[in-house]
């Protein structure tokens, strides 16, 4: 019988490391163990331990948002009645032009985080959204600028 991966301690070696990969994943491992002043061999085996166990859940590409991003961003707030709530997060899940999905406290259960190519596409996506069964309200706004974008 095969146990899942345990998530280790992560000590501060664990967090730079991490950090450092949020400014760019593609720092070569002879880079990432001189800013972490430890030995190449350690860097990777600390990397491998992160993965193995599921911190690092993938690498991805970031892109300037006004030269690369075109389109409308918006951010829907649902809310919805809760025995549906799996059926909801399904269905909205399955919609290209949601990018995050998160479930937030207060009046509204979900925040729906769009992209998409027009105000028209945006108005159908919502209609949409509108429509899935146990949606009960939404309340939408558009995003205008970046004012500042730190990595998580």
């Amino acid at each position: 019988m095969t146990h899942p991966p345990q998530k280790p301690n992560l000590d501060a070696l664990d967090y730079q490391l991490i950090e450092l990969l949020k400014v760019n994943a593609r720092l070569p491992m002879v880079n990432l163990a001189k800013a972490l002043g430890c030995a190449r061999s350690t860097a990777q085996l600390r990397l491998k331990a992160l993965e193995d166990a599921g911190v690092i859940t993938g690498y991805t590409v970031g892109v300037s948002s006004p030269r690369v991003s075109r389109g409308l961003r918006a951010m829907v707030l649902i809310s919805m009645e809760s025995q549906n709530e799996p059926d909801v997060v399904r269905a909205l899940s399955k919609r290209h032009e949601i990018t995050k999905l998160y479930s937030v406290s207060g009046r509204y259960d979900l925040c729906a985080m769009l992209l998409t190519e027009s105000t028209q596409e945006l108005d159908a996506v919502l209609d949409k959204i509108r429509v899935i069964k146990g949606v009960v309200d939404t309340f939408s706004t558009i995003m205008l600028s970046t004012k500042l974008d730190r990595p998580e």
